[in-house]
């Protein structure tokens, strides 16, 4: 049976929001296991990210669980920081990682999780209906715990190819596919391109063997193949053509080689396979 859904997540629906703060839970959780009893050594392991370790992976995403709690709390402050960050977007990611990987590994994770657990908390009392500012565009809570579990996700991925240990794919990753189905025209923009004028149809096929569908089933443009490939090409951790997608129409087709679903400037994205031998 397919998940159909032309949508996006945070509708302002209470029962959504409370649903994908668990999710969020849960991939932090999942993530934290992966580095939790991890010594020195392993903390500073170098990442498929150029110039990450584990460390600068883990501090990324507490700084950016601050950030988002920052945003959620005192807008008048984001936007005063968010400025100061996009005056030097080349940069700026780097210098929040680099900070918080300098960190002891115990005090970087304690920050990692006391951040993490404070940001469900305010996420899940934001009033309906309301837009919390961003680096790309207002999102409602629900949107961004959605967002916060692609960055979670994303992150764990060059963490656990690092410490060569295999993650099993899981539901959460319907989260990962509608935001970055979502993102399409933000890639586009943040980029100086017109987006194209009309929707896509894009089917992928879950962990459990599931379709996961959004757009029209008769749009010209369409995306299909598999969900995990899907969400490493939006986030970047892998190159289109080892992505195992198919793209039906040159918009479609272009999309794809463009794709992103994180707010900020466009990423340098990964070699190809072959590129790498």
């Amino acid at each position: 049976m397919a998940e159909s859904s032309s949508a996006g997540t945070g509708t302002g629906d209470a029962g959504v929001t409370e649903a994908v703060l668990a999710d969020l839970r849960d991939e932090g959780e999942a993530l934290e296991g992966l580095v939790a009893g991890l010594d020195a050594e392993a903390w500073a392991l170098p990442t498929p990210a150029p110039r990450w370790t584990v460390a600068h992976q883990i501090a990324h995403l507490a700084w950016t669980d601050e950030q988002s709690l920052l945003a959620a709390t005192d807008e008048p402050a984001f936007r005063e920081a968010s400025q100061a960050a996009l005056a030097a977007p080349d940069t700026f990611v780097d210098e929040g990682a680099e900070a918080g990987a300098a960190q002891p590994p115990d005090r970087l994770l304690e920050r990692w999780r006391a951040g993490r657990e404070e940001l469900l908390r305010v996420l899940g009392g934001v009033p309906q209906g309301r837009r919390i500012a961003w680096y790309g565009p207002s999102m409602s809570a629900a949107g961004m715990a959605t967002a916060r579990i692609m960055e979670t996700w994303a992150h764990g991925e060059d963490v656990a190819e690092a410490l060569g240990v295999p993650r099993d794919p899981t539901q959460r990753l319907r989260h990962v596919v509608r935001i970055g189905v979502r993102a399409r025209d933000f890639a586009y923009a943040v980029r100086g391109l017109e987006p194209p004028s009309e929707p896509f149809r894009v089917e992928l096929v879950g962990p459990g063997g599931q379709l996961w569908a959004h757009g029209p089933e008769d749009a010209a443009q369409r995306v299909t193949g598999d969900a995990v490939g899907f969400c490493r090409l939006v986030t970047q951790r892998v190159h289109r053509d080892d992505a195992g997608l198919r793209a039906e129409g040159a918009d479609a087709q272009r999309w794809l080689e463009i794709a992103q679903a994180f707010a900020g400037p466009p990423g340098e994205g990964r070699e190809r396979k072959e590129a790498q031998r």
